[in-house]
């Protein structure tokens, strides 16, 4: 019988092997570009876009999410990894994107073994998925909940997460400026609450919290610069809505004297908008958009403080931290939501003036100011300190806490190759081969880092063994050492050692979040059997003369 032709002559499609393996090395190349940056002593990348001259056109990061964000990629299983999963890790928790990447790149190479040794996919699966489950548990029985110690907690998972990144050096610095931030939230975990403020100049450990809101926008000329019991109206208007605004638009009049009284009626439509918004007996107007001179002149008169050209998310911001609400038009002052503090002035950082709102009504609103070398440094400390936050916000809402360095995944692949040994038939190679890519990631660290990995990674196995489950990879955390003075003999001898009296800990959700998330990518991944690129859409021949 002929071969029948379905598809269309420009679509794509690969089938059986030749997709499987098409999905399996695209997500291990993701896995591979990655991996070098994970842990403490994990390398940086130079991320370069299309315009390199352009704000922005240049990074330098260890951060696997802007990794995983700006490169481009045209394999489909690699778009599981960077779009869905690592993106997904970083929302939920705000860390471990690099890790996640990392872990499912190795169960897949385990996986690939497999399927070379005609282990069917589905097998592959289950033995995957009851390896899962093992880990979850063994994971939730070594968690400790905080209890009444959680901000030393906060503080030590804070500076377990910044030891990775460029704020590694002021660590302990940055590690009390998230964890105050953090806990003047008061549980809430609404970061839209602590603003993120880069100015370039000074040192990193210049870097400091203030407690009011900061906004980088001053008023305008002749107005108060100092308002005290401010009543705030928060608006997004056009302040100039009566010019002429159609494209090629054009206006004829008869005389000079007709200009003057086009624009006398347009001055008069300001004056009755700027009237209204007096009428609400506001002391401070901020507008989304420009206010422009003659309005300027106006609320100067009635000193009243005009901020303009606050950008939308400043806007937003301001209307969550000051319990206003943004309005557009201001016929029915009594149903306007005005927002308040208690005192608004002009400050300095460096050579910069900035609006600080102090005593507003969200009382947890905070500013982060980061002082920076260059806006390279600048971007990535921000990323950073952004990371830190999520964790430490993770870990309020469930404040468990598990070991670092390495030491949760050996425990997790130790409980599965413990269980793997009850399980029967060509599913115990599955669960065998997901603890191995567990204990891949204490591996890749230390190969990061230029230590024997071989040698590090046995005795952190016999350790566990032996019921010893809080050893991690001691000498990587160096820094910490003055926790504890005999676990820091070990660390110099290159010896494993037990990293929670190092304070080396890591929030309970971000680990298995990681792991549950690698696992269930891997498994949507090893489904697939047949790629099909659908054919472009045809474009209609374009006739029109040049």
């Amino acid at each position: 019988m002929l071969p029948v032709q379905i598809l269309k002559d420009s679509a794509h499609e690969e089938r059986g092997e030749s997709a499987r393996l098409s999905s399996f090395v695209g997500a291990i190349a993701i896995g591979d570009l990655v991996k070098s940056t994970l842990g403490p002593k994990g390398m940086d990348k130079i991320l370069i876009s299309g315009n390199p001259e352009s704000a922005g056109g240049i990074k330098v990061t260890n951060d696997g999410a802007t990794i995983l964000k700006s490169i481009g990629v045209d394999n489909p299983a690699a778009k599981v990894l960077v779009v869905h999963m690592s993106m997904t890790q970083d929302h939920e928790v705000g860390d471990g994107t690099t890790s996640v990447t990392v872990l499912a790149a190795e169960l897949l190479k385990e996986a690939e073994k497999l399927v070379n040794q005609r282990i069917h996919p589905q097998t592959i699966i289950s033995g995957y998925r009851r390896a899962l489950g093992i880990a979850q548990e063994a994971l939730k029985k070594s968690s400790i909940e905080s209890g009444d110690n959680i901000r030393e907690d906060l503080l030590k998972i804070a500076r377990t997460t910044l030891g990775s990144k460029i704020l590694s050096q002021h660590k302990e610095h940055f590690a009390q400026l998230a964890v105050d931030a953090v806990l003047r939230l008061k549980g809430s975990g609404n970061l839209d609450a602590i603003q993120i403020i880069k100015k370039l100049g000074g040192s990193m450990n210049e870097s400091y919290l203030d407690e009011g809101f900061l906004l980088e926008k001053l008023p305008g000329m002749f107005q108060p610069r100092r308002v005290e019991k401010a009543k705030i109206l928060i608006a997004n208007t056009p302040m100039d809505t009566d010019k002429v605004k159609v494209f090629g638009s054009r206006v004829r009049v008869d005389g000079v004297a007709k200009v003057a009284e086009l624009e006398a009626a347009e001055k008069l439509k300001m004056k009755e908008k700027v009237d209204k918004i007096l009428g609400h007996n506001c002391n401070v107007f901020i507008n989304r958009q420009l206010i422009y001179n003659y309005p300027e002149q106006l609320f100067a008169d009635a000193k009243v403080m005009a901020i303009e050209h606050a950008d939308f998310e400043g806007i937003e911001r301001l209307a969550l931290v000051l319990g206003g609400e943004i309005v557009s038009t201001f016929d029915s002052p009594q149903t306007a939501q005005f927002g308040y503090c208690d005192l608004i002035e002009e400050v300095m950082i460096g050579e910069d003036r900035l609006l600080r709102f102090s005593g507003v009504k969200l009382g947890e609103a905070c500013s982060v100011v980061l002082r920076g070398a260059t806006q390279q440094i600048l971007e990535e400390s921000e990323r950073s300190l952004h990371d830190a936050l999520c964790v430490l916000v993770t870990h309020v809402k469930e404040s468990k806490t598990v070991a670092g360095a390495g030491a949760s995944e050996i425990l997790m692949s130790t409980a599965i190759a413990m269980e793997a040994q009850k399980v029967a038939g060509k599913e115990a190679l599955a669960v065998e081969a997901f603890g191995r890519a567990l204990a891949q990631l204490p591996t890749i660290i230390c190969d990061n880092a230029g230590l024997d990995s071989a040698e590090l990674v046995t005795k952190l196995r016999a350790e566990h063994a032996n019921g010893r489950h809080s050893f991690g990879i001691g000498k990587l955390f160096r820094f910490l050492m003055a926790y504890d003075s005999i676990a820091f003999t070990d660390i110099e001898k290159g010896e494993v050692a037990d990293v929670t009296k190092l304070g080396v800990i890591e929030s309970y959700n971000v680990k298995l979040c990681m792991v549950s998330s690698a696992a269930e990518a891997t498994e949507q991944i090893l489904r697939v059997d047949d790629i099909i690129k659908a054919a472009p859409r045809a474009r209609a021949p374009d006739n029109r003369p040049c």
